[in-house]
């Protein structure tokens, strides 16, 4: 037999046990540099978060909260170690990190050993210089996060979550989790002008693809967001939108890089020292900039722009409050005026830059060897770029392809830049290979006879393989696509193929289900419906919840503020609610375009007799739906939720027990015990239009009740969040209903025989072949 891993795999797995073991050997005299250096990380880590770290936390999620929501939001522990466990792994993960370098630069000989070396010799100041340039960057990729985004997303989330009549009550793990995640994604974001950079010095990824490819970056920046960040339009924008920026200074960055790296280091205009001469012009306007702030501040600018300016401005522009750099200098006093001189040449700085960025934009962009010497027409060439050695370099086929009015546009161009050497070698440099072609086209002429007859019989020979090729493509698709492949792959892209003309119809309902629920949901429906919801619960249980914990219900006025108080509902992680919000609007939404997506299916799968019946009856179907749903949720909300919840916070509350439903658990019971209700009254609806509309009979339905069933209790156990009770609540009433839907049309059809369902074929019963058409 065979082994699974082939020859290379394995004989790559192989060398790598050897340079691990290799470099393990190499570094055991050091190991305990190396624990010492981890050790220093874990304890370092542990104790700084002890100290400093929770409460900076803290204070940066409530930094942009009002009084009201700042109260209401907590950081909550739900076991006795979970905050030191965190500490710990917090601390092991980062110990492990800091320790990596240590290991790679004492095992560094091992590694050399194995012929894991640079081809470009690296020097020890370059190494500093990446590092200095990858840690700097990182910084501010950290300071952005905590400076501007977490404190308007904590009070973005929050506000909706109190909205909603939800505490934010957000446990210490699943906060801690969400800003890590999101600091180390800024941090790594932040190197993208970095790694831009050095992709394109060593032409590992050329600047062009940068340039060509900048509306993949911004689908990608998007995309990276919508999967890191929360799920809002707010939070994708502040996350996307610096991410954009930066990358349009890395491109701008990574051009001025290629640039001097192609026309080389001491070219005029593009050269290192040109480069060091903008940025200690760049560097001396900033700190110009800062010290003529701090200069001014010192002089009282403040004070005469509170009595001269200020009182003349409209009063909607007039402050009411002092502003975020009026604190500073209050608060802080002289250090506040260095603060805020800093904040303002950064800024001054940033407009600088992008400046800067958008002139280095707009130059052309030097060519790559390989591109000069491979060009083959004049539009191939950017000759405003090249110098006088340039032009001798240019392939002859590109002179060849000129006509002589654009030969002399182009040295007109270069006169025009005062450069008439350039132009001369243009001009030379077309001339020579005008007369080489002149005298070879005698020979060309001579050749014509003999290519015409190879041309001939290489275009019979094509001729022939495209025959052959058009021949055999039928029986090559049909073997490959029915047989290799398997017909269900084929009938089902046939299906789907079918649905493309109407897919705006498919995505337009989608989309007006999906954004009406979610709308409703995040302007407060969430609130409304948990405040209609708690008003059917026995009002005795909620007076036994509120004398528990010492509150009295008529200082409120309203009930949400009461079960906020009360802490009845909470969210144990900051996009908890949006997350619900979601994933409610998406199972909407789906319910809602399933039988629209199958009327429109239909005819493809009839075609490829994969259907029958009558499209018709899922339009019927859909309305069905809604009116099951909005019956079960009716009867569900009124009836069998409040009981279901108050017998359960009745027990609780007779226990002793303080309650805080977890929002995502309070709502999915409820849905449950809700929309669960109509969804069981639909399915017995669904067997019913089935077996009339002849798509699936009763007998089928009755002779598959096995596979069914198990198939319920299989997926019940797949797909259900939360062990075996969840799984038999969702199992046994789904697998109950199945059977009662059995029973009601066994007696409505009499056995099958009555309202349709009989004249089709059924799994022991082929369906009958057409007649022909002759007969």
């Amino acid at each position: 037999m065979s082994s699974v891993v082939d020859e290379d795999t394995a004989r790559a797995v192989q060398s790598g046990r050897e340079t691990v073991g290799s470099m393990i050997s190499s570094a055991q005299g050091d190991l305990q540099k190396i624990f010492v250096v981890f050790l220093v990380g874990f304890l370092g880590t542990f104790y700084t978060l002890r100290i400093w770290i929770w409460d900076f936390l803290r204070a940066t999620a409530k930094a942009e909260m009002n009084d009201t929501l700042a109260g209401a939001t907590d950081l909550i522990t739900r076991t006795p170690f979970e905050v030191i466990l965190l500490q710990a792994k917090i601390g092991l993960l980062f110990g492990v990190i800091v320790a990596i370098p240590a290991f790679v630069y004492f095992s560094r000989d091992a590694i050399r050993r194995r012929g894991y070396q640079s081809a470009v010799p690296v020097s020890k100041w370059f190494v500093a210089a990446f590092v200095a340039a990858s840690l700097s960057l990182f910084s501010i990729g950290v300071v952005y996060a905590y400076g501007v985004f977490f404190p308007f997303t904590f009070q973005f989330l929050g506000s909706i979550a109190y909205s909603a009549g939800v505490k934010p009550s957000w446990g210490i793990t699943e906060f801690t989790e969400f800003v890590a995640l999101l600091t180390i994604s800024f941090g790594l974001a932040a190197q993208l002008p970095l790694f831009m950079g050095v992709f394109s010095y060593t032409e590992i990824v050329p600047y062009e693809t940068f340039r060509d490819k900048w509306r993949h970056a911004i689908v990608a920046i998007s995309v990276f967001g919508a999967l890191f960040s929360p799920p809002d339009p707010f939070t994708l924008i502040m996350w996307a939108a610096p991410l954009v920026l930066l990358y349009g200074f890395s491109l701008g960055l990574a051009k001025l890089i290629a640039n001097t790296r192609r026309r080389g280091a001491a070219e005029v205009g593009s050269g290192v020292e040109h480069v060091k001469r903008r940025l200690l012009q760049f560097v001396a306007v900033v700190i110009a900039t800062m010290l003529v702030v701090v200069g001014a501040l010192y002089a009282g600018i403040r004070e005469l722009i509170a009595t001269e300016v200020i009182p003349r401005l409209p009063s909607a522009l007039t402050p009411t409050e002092p502003t975020y750099f009026d604190r500073l200098v209050i608060e802080h006093g002289e250090l506040g005026m260095i603060a805020v001189g800093l904040l303002v040449a950064l800024g001054v700085g940033v407009l600088i830059l992008g400046v800067l960025t958008i002139q280095v934009l707009r130059t052309p962009i030097y060519p790559r060897e390989t591109q000069l010497m491979t060009a083959e027409t004049a539009a191939d060439v950017d000759f405003d770029v090249l110098d006088v050695e340039d032009v001798e370099r240019v392939p002859a086929p590109v002179f060849a392809s000129m006509s002589e009015d654009a030969m002399m546009d182009v040295a007109r161009d270069a006169m025009l830049e005062d450069d008439r050497e350039k132009a001369q070698a243009i001009i030379d440099r077309y001339d020579a290979i005008d007369s080489g072609e002149a005298g070879a086209e005698g020979a060309g002429a001579a050749a014509a006879g003999g290519a015409a007859d190879a041309a001939g019989a290489d275009e019979s020979e094509s001729v022939f393989a495209s025959t052959a090729a058009g021949v055999l493509d039928p029986f090559t698709e049909e073997e490959t696509t029915e047989e290799d492949i398997g017909g269900y792959a084929y009938d089902l892209a046939f299906i789907v193929d079918s649905l493309t003309s109407r897919l705006i119809y498919i995505v337009g309902l989608f989309m007006a289900v999906l954004v009406g629920v979610f709308g409703w949901l995040y302007v407060g429906g969430i609130g409304d419906a948990l405040v209609t919801f708690v008003d059917q619960v026995p009002e005795s249980v909620i007076t036994e919840m509120a004398s528990q914990q010492g509150v009295d219900p008529s200082n409120f006025d309203t009930t949400t503020a009461l079960l906020q108080e009360l802490g009845f509902v909470i969210a144990l992680h900051p996009v908890e609610v949006l997350i619900f919000i979601v994933k409610v609007s998406t199972l909407a939404a789906i319910v809602a375009v399933l039988p629209l997506v199958l009327y429109f299916a239909w005819p493809a799968a009839k075609e490829r007799g994969l259907a029958r019946g009558d499209r018709r009856l899922f339009l019927v179907w859909g309305g069905s739906l809604a009116l099951g749903f909005a019956g079960g949720l009716a009867v569900g909300f009124y009836y069998i939720a409040p009981a279901v919840i108050s017998y359960l916070i009745t027990d609780a509350v007779a226990n002793g027990m303080v309650i805080s439903y977890r929002i995502k658990s309070l709502f999915w019971l409820v849905i449950y015990t809700t929309v669960g209700v109509g969804f069981l009254v639909n399915l017995v609806v669904t067997m019913a239009l089935f077996h009339v509309g002849n798509i699936v009979s009763y007998r089928t339905m009755l002779r598959f009740w096995k596979p069914i069933v198990v198939s319920i209790w299989f997926l019940s156990a797949l797909f259900s969040p939360r062990g075996l009770i969840t799984m038999l609540a969702f199992a046994i009433p789904l697998s109950l209903t199945y059977v009662l839907g059995l029973a009601l049309l066994y007696v409505l059809t009499a056995g099958g025989r009555l309202f349709g369902g009989g004249g089709g074929p059924t799994a022991d019963e082929p369906a009958a072949e057409p007649a022909d058409a002759s007969e």
